[in-house]
């Protein structure tokens, strides 16, 4: 019996560290709190997802209102000042994606490097939290609004 139960614990144990964890495979991420695909859309200017809400509740970004421009029906006006309010965001959002690459790989080197101490945590996170909150969410209450005025 002793065993059997031996047997039945250290299959659990196993089991269990086999199981998937919330975390699985960002351990091998270049930039653990980064995905590929946040790595890209960040490089590419197109985001932290800071903008969802305003999204979510009829405030769509330059990119979509170009997208919808006929189904919106826009005039030739509106089109090109909407274009001009997504030029103007992403010659923003691109440094600013870079940047937020750089701070999230500089604070993983650090964890990773065994460097990292409370004072250079706090600088580190503080850095990041700093270039989050730099959000473009103005510039696309702007463009819904240009894209819906007749004057625009």
């Amino acid at each position: 019996m002793r065993i059997w139960i031996c047997a039945a614990l250290f299959l659990t144990s196993v089991a269990a560290t086999n199981a998937q964890t919330p975390y699985s495979g960002m351990q091998t991420r270049p930039i653990k709190a980064l995905s590929e695909q946040q790595v890209a859309d960040l490089g590419a200017g197109r985001g932290m997802g800071l903008a969802l809400a305003a999204e979510l509740n009829g405030y769509p970004g330059p990119s979509h209102v170009l997208e919808l421009a006929d189904k919106l029906s826009l005039s030739t006006d509106q089109r090109a000042s909407v274009q001009r309010l997504f030029d103007s965001m992403k010659a923003e959002a691109v440094p600013l994606g870079f940047k937020l690459i750089e701070q999230e790989a500089d604070l993983d080197n650090q964890f990773a490097g065994h460097t990292v101490t409370p004072d250079s945590l706090k600088a580190s996170t503080a850095a990041a939290a700093a270039t989050h909150q730099k959000p473009l969410v103005p510039l696309k209450i702007e463009t819904v609004r240009s894209a819906a005025s007749p004057c625009a």
